[in-house]
């Protein structure tokens, strides 16, 4: 069942803001074009990560691995009204599991490895996930939950030929989940459609060709790694080469050794290597952004290395705005703004909703267009999050600058650390359970690395290492325990009663 309105299918078409790609019929062209030629690699660190072999497959291999996987999937009874949910590491079995779940015409629900039975236990229920792929001694699924393995039954497990599916782009292909601001993440199911009109701006930003060597360090759980590299690769035939965890030796040695050309980074490690002398190899565009991008790096990066960094603002709902060097040229230019995009439509609304049309005047924007999503899976989301108008409330703030869109600021507490979101209501309502917490505020703190950590601000006597580990009891992912405590005597508030988070920020 398709996620959009036969208007809004039949009109994008017509306007060619969409076509009738699938995921799989992008993986099927590059197999016809280059079997031959290199498609995927695994990270350096796979024996840390999988207890399989380091894999180097070609277009042809990868498609016959996909082909066998998808085979067990469906003797396993998955069908095309299933999800199954993932939970790998970067690697090849993570592109693999995910491309043959597509080719069933199943629905994809990737996780990040950090999450464990506390997430679990609340996600896979929600989307009623059928199946659940992991690493061999990964035993975080809730009880009942059927369970195939890596590195276990999925490794050369064989089955009959799945029957041959037809899939329509605008049926569901994923199910990402967002953390926002509130303390239950949100479901973002997408089909087709909205994925590859994000593909398209990722793959057209960077001008990404065949030719390329794509480095992925970022969890292909979200818009990031899958908009950003796992789509455009599929697009393009470029070669994709795995990274996970994040590691800067590791990173760099294998922008050197495997000749990578693109590839994302955060913006304050970019900020870190800005001045260090770097083996770059054949590298010359690095992606990077959920965050104002300082002019002064994205400059230095041109003159110094003559790498143009490419600025990215996006969500999992479906902002995707990117700015390139051939859209602006000036490197500046590109660290402050974005183009003015004509699709998606876009408009700027004051607190009242009433829409902004004059310069300088920062607003909320709003998104219609083929890359937004078509609403949040039911029962995770308590408000609708378009407007009267059928346009996607971002949260995010931002102003017009001649025929530009100018970042203001993130309207929503999200604290991204290593590319991952952390809720701070999620973690505010955990700590606040704790007998000597009297009240508790958790925000973000800068990192040179990882772009942001945690920092917990709480009126009581409690130490940080009780505080952590009263967390880990409750089976919280490790990347969102606190790494700093405040103790104050009470939290600053606003005569509403609103806790000034911007105050707790300072001096952090």
């Amino acid at each position: 069942m398709s996620l959009h309105s036969p208007e809004r299918i039949a009109t994008y078409l017509a306007n060619g803001w969409w076509t009738r790609d699938t995921i799989d019929a992008l993986l099927q062209t590059q197999v016809q074009a280059r079997p031959g030629a290199p498609a995927i690699v695994d990270p350096l660190n796979k024996a840390d990560l999988l207890p399989t072999p380091h894999k180097r497959l070609t277009w042809a291999e990868l498609d016959a691995e996909v082909s066998r996987v998808a085979n067990v999937l469906h003797a396993e009874g998955i069908t095309p009204a299933d999800v199954v949910a993932v939970q790998l590491p970067n690697s090849v079995e993570l592109a693999v599991t995910f491309l043959a779940v597509v080719r069933l015409g199943a629905t994809v629900m990737p996780f990040p490895v950090q999450y464990r039975e506390y997430e679990l236990a609340q996600l896979l229920p929600l989307a009623q996930a059928g199946l659940f792929v992991a690493a061999k001694g990964n035993d975080r699924a809730p009880q009942g939950t059927r369970v195939l393995q890596w590195g276990g039954d999925l490794d050369t497990a064989t089955a009959d030929p799945a029957p041959p599916y037809q899939a329509d782009p605008g049926d569901r292909v994923t199910i990402c989940w967002t953390s926002g601001t509130e303390a239950t993440p949100k479901g973002v199911p997408r089909c087709h459609y909205d994925w590859l009109a994000v593909e398209a701006n990722c793959t057209a930003a960077p001008a990404l060709t065949g030719d390329d060597v794509i480095l992925n360090p970022f969890p292909m759980v979200n818009m990031a790694g899958i908009g950003g590299v796992f789509l455009p690769w599929l697009r393009t035939g470029a070669v994709l080469v795995q990274h996970h965890p994040f590691d800067l030796p590791s990173y760099l040695r294998q922008i050197a050794e495997e000749g990578v050309t693109y590839t994302l980074a955060p913006p304050a490690l970019l900020t870190m290597l800005l001045t260090q002398e770097l083996d770059l190899g054949r590298l010359t565009r690095i992606g990077s952004g959920s965050a104002p991008l300082p002019p002064s790096m994205v400059k230095g990066w041109q003159e110094r290395h003559g790498i143009a960094i490419i600025n990215f603002f996006g969500s999992n709902e479906g902002i995707a705005l990117l700015s390139g060097p051939e859209q602006m040229p000036d490197p500046e230019d590109r660290a402050r703004f974005f183009p003015r995009p004509d699709v998606p439509r876009v408009k700027l609304v004051d607190p009242e909703g009433k829409e902004i049309t004059e310069e300088g005047v920062p607003g909320e924007l709003r998104l219609l267009g083929p890359t937004v999503f078509a609403g949040y899976l039911a029962g995770t989301a308590a408000a609708d999050p378009f407007d009267e108008d059928g346009y996607l409330k971002t949260g995010d703030v931002f102003q017009y600058v001649g025929e530009h869109l100018q970042y203001v600021d993130r309207a929503k507490d999200l604290i991204i650390r290593g590319g991952m979101n952390i809720a701070p209501a999620e973690l505010e309502a955990l700590i606040q359970a704790h007998p000597a917490v009297a009240e508790v505020a958790v925000v973000g703190y800068p990192d040179e690395v990882l772009g942001e950590r945690v920092c917990a601000v709480v009126a009581g006597e409690v130490t940080l290492e009780e505080l952590v580990e009263f967390l880990r009891g409750k089976g919280i992912a490790s990347y969102k325990l606190p790494e700093r405590l405040r103790q104050v005597e009470a939290l600053p508030r606003n005569p509403l009663g609103k806790i000034l988070k911007r105050t707790l920020k300072e001096g952090l």
